[in-house]
């Protein structure tokens, strides 16, 4: 089985951004807007990582992949979900999934929670194929149309 870590202060930030660009590069061009991950520097990912929590799997080297949880009342947010391409269909997403889901337990937290662009079906498929169901649509500022889902799965103790 995969070996879940929290990143911490002497983790290679810039490999964990590396690895988040790596892994959404194929929406380039698919989703309307663009991502935010765009913005993001170094220094934005170790301060994530202390104001939230970033889960990791590790390679030998480099990460394989990682997800940013955030606690919000009554759910524990899944953001930045990447898995290495050379590892996609390995069951790394699901150990982070799972790993998540004992921290919102542990924390009294009844929801996971996601959010994943309309165009992006294959990750609706991959999410509701892991128990999460879609509960709300939305839209970016300045749009008129549905430009995101958020998927929820509840939390068992």
């Amino acid at each position: 089985m995969f070996e879940v870590e929290h990143a911490g202060p002497n983790d290679d930030f810039a490999a964990i951004l590396a690895l988040l660009h790596d892994s959404f590069a194929y929406m380039d061009g698919r989703i309307d807007p663009p991502s935010s991950l765009g913005q993001l520097s170094v220094e934005d990912i170790r301060r994530l990582a202390t104001e939230q929590t970033i889960l990791l799997i590790k390679g030998t080297k480099l990460p394989l992949a990682c997800v940013v949880l955030t606690e919000r009342s009554d759910s524990i947010y899944l953001g930045k979900l990447a898995v290495a391409a050379s590892h996609r269909g390995a069951g790394l997403m699901r150990a982070l999934v799972e790993t998540a889901h004992d921290i919102a337990a542990q924390r009294g937290k009844p929801y996971l929670e996601l959010q994943t662009r309309i165009e992006l079906i294959e990750n609706h498929a991959a999410f509701a194929k892991m128990g999460f169901v879609k509960t709300d649509e939305g839209r970016h500022p300045g749009y008129n149309r549905v430009t995101e889902i958020t998927m929820r799965k509840a939390v068992s103790k």
